[in-house]
């Protein structure tokens, strides 16, 4: 089983499947000609899945170094949806500067989210192959281009060509931010940080609003993309300087030297004494190009399949909230813009509450679950994935808040629907933050366990599934309003992802099974590809001679 062994670098963890599970479409004949080639490795697949606790460390980055990645990419992850409702505020003002109506310059938005959720199926496919550092470097050049142009142009056409523009550089890092921390941190702990990360994610659609509504009141709307510009400068140059590369596929656990443009001036002080040619180096390989319908080839899993879908329903409840928040309250109390914008604050420090101490939440339950069953959690090496409930670590504890999240929802929409006093949907948005985002934020976590070899491509593919829905939610919210009132269309909207949760019963019985089988189809598929490598004949070498019988 050499081709698997060593398609794994020998640093990267192998208990999770880190390299085995990615779909090795990019790679797997050129092992299998190098291995064709050498002497074959005596390690067995399977023995090298259950290795455990004698391996070398999950990650050799220190404590503060893993603090200082997480803190970056929590950073990096609140760009894309800030910059996505920033503009919230601004509509009005656009549509009179730029000569348009209202709804042509909601176009805007439209395109934006499309390119939300087709970017990252190119930047996680690509991030997998050719290390998180160049991918982000990429995205964030695109997206401080576009910025440039947003803040000099005067055009319609222009907002609407750089919006997509933009959307596509910052919307290609959310499948980035959870592959890192995969890459970092085991299982065990996984929760904490996916927490911290996760919340830029879910606190960007609710400071947005207000960051754009004050630059607009007293600076005017161009100064909206001037900030951004900033923002990106800002953390663009700590990023190339400082952040190493963590892709598994790249450094192994962190102890494999980088090369080329995954090196930064870290790197290059760290390994400016060691030879070029190290034994536990990867051969430097042809960077392949990225292939998005990877991201497709994860839903053909069952269990990422009803996680995916699962986890699109809840997002489209959480978006729709915050989409029309605006909206619905300047019809209902007549607010200005300004005031608007404040109105996000209690949703959005309800999801941060919900990622960072849902993921807090989501390790202990680990721990708890690992302790039961007479497991030691290693923090240092990660424990052996294949035959632990992952399912139930993660799902258990979110049952109560989805119920819990339900009833406010519909509370929500009926005290807009009787124009309550302004506190009562305020108080209710907080709760509708508190209880959706976090089995979102655990269901995102989830993802990320069960595809641990290619995690952006997985993070990827979730991103593609809630965004198109998202979408799709956000642009009928208010017709549906409209035709049968506030109540009732948040009814609905709380109904869409109570009905299907009996599915997290199902993944959670049948999940371990359904990875088990996964693993078989893997080493068969590997197994078949090196028999089919193996039996292609040697090329010649041109201007040699055969030899004599």
């Amino acid at each position: 089983m050499a081709l698997i062994a060593d398609s794994i670098p020998p640093t990267a963890g192998t208990r999770e499947l880190d390299e085995l599970s990615h779909d090795s479409d990019h790679d797997l004949q050129d092992d299998a000609r190098r291995d064709s080639q050498a002497p074959d490795d005596s390690r067995d697949l399977e023995n090298t899945l259950s290795r455990v606790s004698t391996g070398p460390p999950y990650t050799v980055f220190s404590p503060g170094m893993k603090r200082f990645i997480v803190g970056m990419n929590a950073f990096s992850a609140f760009i894309s949806p800030m910059t996505a409702n920033i503009f919230f505020p601004a509509i009005p003002t656009l549509s009179r500067d730029l000569g348009v109506g209202v709804d042509q310059v909601n176009l805007a938005l439209t395109t934006y989210m499309i390119l939300q959720a087709l970017a990252p199926t190119i930047f996680g496919d690509f991030g997998d192959i050719a290390g998180r550092r160049p991918a982000f470097i990429i995205a964030f050049t695109i997206y401080l281009a576009a910025n440039i142009g947003l803040a000099l142009q005067r055009n319609y056409a222009a907002l609407l060509v750089l919006r997509m523009l933009q959307s596509g550089g910052s919307s290609g890092t959310i499948a980035l931010v959870y592959a890192v921390v995969a890459d970092i941190a085991p299982s065990s702990e996984r929760g904490k940080w996916m927490g911290i990360v996760g919340s830029g994610i879910t606190i960007g659609p609710s400071i947005g609003p207000v960051i754009g509504g004050l630059l607009n009141a007293y600076l005017g709307w161009p100064w909206i993309f001037w900030f951004l510009i900033i923002v990106t400068v800002a953390w663009l140059i700590p990023y190339t300087l400082a952040v190493p590369e963590t892709a598994r596929k790249v450094v192994g656990n962190g102890s494999i030297p980088p090369q080329g443009w995954n090196m930064t001036l870290i790197d290059y002080m760290r390994f400016r004494h060691q030879t070029a040619n190290q034994s536990g180096a990867p051969t430097r390989q042809k960077t392949p190009i990225p292939n998005p319908l990877n991201t497709l080839k994860v839903l053909r899993n069952k269990n990422m399949a009803m996680i995916l879908f699962y986890n699109a329903t809840l997002f489209v409840g959480f978006s729709t909230v915050t989409a029309t928040l605006a909206t619905q309250f300047q019809q209902i109390y007549g607010f200005d813009e300004l005031t608007l914008g404040l109105l996000y604050l209690p949703i959005g420090g309800a999801t941060t509450i919900a990622s960072v101490g849902g993921g807090f939440v989501a390790d202990w339950n680990f721990r708890r679950i690992a302790k039961k069953l007479g497991v030691k959690v290693d923090r240092k090496r990660g424990n052996d994935m294949a035959n632990f409930p992952l399912e139930k670590a993660r799902i258990q504890l979110i049952f109560p808040l989805i119920f819990i999240g339900t009833g406010v929802c519909i509370g929500y929409g009926w005290a807009l629907e009787r124009q309550a006093s302004v506190a009562v949907p305020l108080v209710l948005s907080f709760f509708i933050g508190l209880c959706v985002t976090w089995p979102f934020q655990i269901m995102n976590l989830l993802i990320v366990d069960s595809y641990p070899g290619a995690p952006a491509t997985a993070t990827a593919a979730n991103n593609l599934v809630r965004c198109l829905s998202g979408a799709a939610a956000t642009a009928s919210i208010e017709p549906l309003i409209r035709a049968i009132g506030r109540g009732w269309a948040f009814t609905i909207l709380a109904l869409l992802f109570t009905i299907p949760s009996p599915v997290l019963w199902i993944i959670v019985k049948n999940g371990p099974k359904w990875r088990q089988e996964r693993i078989q189809a893997l080493m068969q598929e590997a197994e078949k590809k090196k028999a089919e490598a193996n039996e292609e004949p040697a090329v010649p070498v041109e201007g040699s001679k055969p030899k004599a019988n």
